[in-house]
């Protein structure tokens, strides 16, 4: 007998193995394949969903067939292991079935146990993330296309606590965790969302002079100012090989550590630092061949950096805000702006002479601040979110592995 590292408040006592094959009752669901899904019929779950969108409890499906002599019908509490897929590890997960109704599609391993004795939530909890996942792994046969049948589930060993009251209590914390996951997730898709239709609509489209939403207070058209007028090239190359910490651009978070950015530093870690250029304060850089795809930042990290000598290094004139502007990089305006100037053959490149043919609509400086501040807020509160989230991922990894034998 044995016990896991960490337990729910309120239990004790040792857990008991028991097989399988004492316990469920196995069966096969019935065969469909992609072309019999439609948009109304009778929701199925197809093995496929299993190892490609993994969730313990599946309580509404949506795809849909027209049901044929012979389908499996689910009652509700069901356990569901595919039995094809392209990793021992992607099919060596099960899921329990909640509602009634749904079709149990071929290719799918089906038990069932006594609910009374043994809940179904924690039971797939257990064979996903218990010491039983490494077993059914290895009974998994194939090469391309590895295979798992009831048969070899049949003899893997699980681990019960004692009594129900603590399967139900774990099968619920983890839900209550996943719950939670689902709401944070569903939140920062709203909120880049929000921030996509605002760097649409609180920056002129083209032919507009400006923009369809405003802060109270501001009228006027934008000026119509070329980058040619407003920037200039500020990188100076490292000629004195200064020990200055070397930086990369993402396409997500700008100015990046390099050795953040590739493990080791990437293949530039043992360039010759001396054919860096070194930015200074409240500059841009970007990559010319990956501008398309959102490889600009700014440098608001009041320190001198280095960065690869294929970059691109410019400032701005007194009249900019550099905040705004680098939101405004962000739009639908200036990536069309991109495809239009590229030039090269099998990759494009977007060189400053390029940029300096480009114009863009700016307000006054006060307003080209209040746009700023509106969109760091939101910036600021995406990541806000981001870090929560990948906290209740920790969290929920760290119980997982040690909240099961």
């Amino acid at each position: 007998m044995v016990k896991p590292e960490i337990r729910l408040k309120g239990f004790k006592g040792e857990w008991s193995a028991t097989q399988l094959s004492q316990i469920a009752k196995f069966s096969k669901g019935h065969g469909y394949s992609k072309s019999d899904l439609c948009e109304q019929g009778t929701p199925i779950i197809l093995y496929g969903r299993l190892y490609t969108n993994y969730s313990t409890e599946i309580d509404c499906v949506d795809t849909y067939v027209k049901m044929k002599e012979g389908s499996v019908l689910s009652k509700g509490g069901e356990i569901i292991i595919p039995a094809s897929g392209e990793t021992p590890e992607d099919i060596a997960c099960a899921s329990v079935v909640n509602r009634d109704g749904i079709i149990l599609g071929g290719d799918l391993n089906i038990f069932s146990i006594d609910e009374k004795k043994y809940n179904p939530a924690f039971t797939a909890l257990s064979i996903t993330y218990g010491k039983v996942h490494n077993e059914l792994a290895k009974y998994a046969q194939g090469k391309t296309v590895v295979h798992l049948h009831n048969a070899e589930i049949s003899k893997a060993t699980i681990q019960y606590p004692q009594g129900i009251e603590e399967q139900v209590a774990l099968a619920d914390y983890f839900k209550s965790l996943d719950s939670m996951i689902q709401g944070v997730t569903k939140k920062i898709a709203s909120l880049k969302q929000m921030k996509q239709a605002c760097l649409v609509s609180m920056f002129p489209q083209a032919g507009e002079t400006t923009p369809r939403v405003r802060f109270k207070g501001f009228k006027g058209e934008w000026e119509n100012v070329s980058f040619k007028d407003i920037t200039y090239l500020s990188g100076t190359k490292n000629r004195d090989n200064l020990p200055l910490e070397s930086y990369s651009i993402s396409n997500e978070k700008g100015f990046v550590p390099q050795n953040e950015q590739f493990e080791q530093g990437g293949t530039m870690a043992n360039a010759d630092k001396r054919l860096y250029y070194i930015v200074t304060p409240d500059s841009f850089a970007y990559n010319p061949a990956r501008i398309n795809v959102g490889s600009i930042g700014y440098d608001d990290l009041d320190k001198d950096v280095i960065v690869s000598s294929l970059y691109v290094v410019f400032k701005t004139d007194d009249n900019t805000n550099n905040y705004f502007l680098n939101h405004w990089f962000k739009t639908p305006m200036f990536r069309n702006m991109i495809e239009l100037y590229q030039e090269g053959g099998v990759r494009l490149y977007f060189f400053y002479d390029k940029l300096c043919q480009c114009h863009f609509r700016r307000p006054c400086l006060a307003e080209q601040e209040k746009i700023a501040s509106f969109f760091t807020s939101l910036d600021k509160q995406i990541s806000l979110q981001e870090a929560r989230l990948e906290k209740l991922k920790q969290i929920k990894a760290a119980c997982l592995d040690k909240m099961f034998v």
